[in-house]
């Protein structure tokens, strides 16, 4: 039996799909985009999990433009993995770190309080599993310097090419604007 969320999406996705463009009936080339996972336009774009960030519509991204890589709170850090196949495997040239305003992760003074919280809502048992992870929270207000932390961490990584540039962003969920900070 299916949720009504479960529903929806099998819904949406089966109006999406019959407008999808078939690569069975094209021939494949360098020139179809739906030929190979490299984006078209070379870059991977990190932010925020928040639903209230679209970076579709916000960034003005199609399908195939860029890898989208989402977190909670756009962490750098948290993404790694991602962006190392993003630029190592599928060479991608650029990567924007998109941080925003109001973010969840802001919510939390210290990892030893996340853990808290998660322990106080899903039990004793669960704190073996929190145990030494890492939330990556930062203060409110202070977006614009965690976008420059990540940027700059970023930039050390040696399993992020040479030459690759790396920018820093905040989007305003409040009114859908964003502003470069690096």
């Amino acid at each position: 039996m299916s949720t009504p969320i479960q529903q929806h999406i099998l819904t949406s996705n089966a109006r999406y799909a019959s407008s999808f463009p078939s690569t069975s009936t094209q021939p494949t080339s360098a020139t179809d985009p739906l030929s190979t996972p490299k984006p078209a336009k070379h870059f991977a774009l990190l932010t925020c999990m928040d639903a209230r960030v679209d970076p579709a519509a916000a960034f003005g991204l199609t399908l195939c433009d860029a890898h989208v890589i989402r977190n909670g709170g756009g962490s750098a850090r948290d993404a790694l993995r991602s962006l190392v196949l993003s630029n190592c495997l599928l060479e991608t040239r650029e990567i924007l770190v998109v941080k925003h305003t109001d973010c969840g992760m802001t919510h939390f003074g210290s990892d030893e309080e996340a853990r808290e919280v998660v322990v106080g809502k899903r039990g004793e048992g669960a704190r073996g599993e929190v145990e030494g992870m890492q939330f990556l929270g930062f203060r409110a207000g202070e977006e614009e310097e965690e976008a420059r932390r990540d940027v700059e961490w970023l930039r050390g990584r040696k399993v992020i090419g040479e030459g690759v540039k790396v920018s820093g962003w905040v989007y305003d969920v409040r009114t859908g604007k964003v502003k470069q900070v690096v």
